[in-house]
């Protein structure tokens, strides 16, 4: 009960408020004493409810300078509620704390503050982090992946014939990504060379060198024709021979064609003759 204040052994009744916020204050009625309320067992000009009637909590409003006893049927946001034998009180949470349990339990911090094991902290403890959404202290999580899948067919330019030389890859996938300080994600995939498995190509799969290189391939029988075996020597440069020359050896030519001539027809009339 408060000190100081005259009691009024009897209040009107008056309904039971739920909350603060339904007080009507200050209540003006023509046959209720101003400071009393519904739900009070005792009450007061000055003070308002003294105490409250079976199952209510008591509360204290400040109003300005001077507290105003208040009679709920639960605690208000802030407060946590204690029955004793002979009174049900609401005490107001720790000063970083907006809702709480109990006087050394929060359920909710202010603004500013993380919440921990029931208590508000301006900083989470080493090996948490805070979560701004719930304004909680949490654990840190590191990223997680999963086994690597077997090596992909060695191929080059999406092709696995045609070539000698290609690549193989792997990957794998994230299973947990991190929180905010977790450790971050390692690479998901590999590439690394290999060697293409010797096979023919079917029709439209080999690579475009592939049939380039198919095409210009001489055979072995020309190769061989086409380049002569000048192995040790240097190479001759043909030069032009000079118009006279070439007269002379067609000259030469009709020379000898005639003589053969000759003599083959001498040597049919000698036969004839004889």
């Amino acid at each position: 009960m408060l000190k100081n204040s005259p009691p009024v052994t009897s209040c009107q009744e008056w309904p039971v408020l739920e909350s603060r916020q339904q007080l009507p204050w200050p209540m003006l009625h023509p046959n209720v004493s101003q400071g009393c309320q519904g739900g009070c067992a005792t009450c007061s000009d000055y003070n308002g409810c003294l105490s409250c009637k079976p199952r209510l909590f008591f509360v204290l409003e400040r109003i300005g300078m001077k507290q105003i006893g208040v009679c709920l049927s639960s605690c208000p946001s802030g407060y946590y509620g204690t029955r004793y034998p002979d009174i049900n009180k609401c005490t107001k949470c720790k000063a970083d704390c907006d809702t709480c349990f109990n006087k050394n339990f929060c359920t909710k911090c202010k603004s500013g503050f993380y919440l921990h094991l029931g208590k508000c902290l301006d900083n989470c403890p080493e090996g948490l982090e805070a979560n701004n959404h719930t304004m909680e202290c949490v654990s840190i999580v590191h990223c997680e992946a999963s086994e690597w899948s077997p090596w992909s067919p060695c191929m080059k330019k999406g092709k696995t014939c045609g070539f000698k030389r290609g690549t193989e890859t792997r990957v794998r996938e994230i299973t947990q990504h991190p929180s905010a300080k977790g450790n971050l994600c390692p690479p998901t995939s590999e590439t690394r060379k290999c060697t293409v498995q010797r096979k023919k190509c079917q029709k439209g799969e080999r690579g475009k060198k592939g049939r380039e290189r198919k095409r210009k391939k001489p055979n072995k029988e020309e190769s061989k024709d086409a380049v002569p075996d000048n192995k040790g020597l240097e190479p001759s440069r043909e030069t032009p021979e000079p118009r006279e020359n070439k007269d002379k050896q067609q000259q030469k030519k009709r020379k000898v064609q005639d003589k053969q001539q000759k003599s083959s027809v001498d040597l049919f009339w000698g036969l004839k003759s004889s």
